[in-house]
């Protein structure tokens, strides 16, 4: 169940960036296509990717975690 709720808010989050996903993946060191794995599969970005992804976009990493509502 986290999983699905991780998956769908960063997906959402990643969506609603306004970058492209070269740009993500640029921003945050890993290829354009690891950053389209993380909107279309089960894979989840490792934990310093993760980080990375919260500080680059300004997300709220407890909302991505299902911590918080919003």
């Amino acid at each position: 169940m986290e999983n699905e709720i991780i998956k769908a808010r960063l997906s959402e989050e990643l969506k609603n960036s306004g970058l492209t996903t070269i740009e993500i993946a640029k921003r945050i060191g890993v290829s354009p296509e690891m950053v389209t794995q993380y909107r279309t599969t089960k894979k989840l970005p490792k934990l310093d990717t993760f980080a990375k992804l919260c500080k680059e976009l300004d997300l709220d990493a407890n909302y991505i975690l299902g911590l918080t509502k919003n």
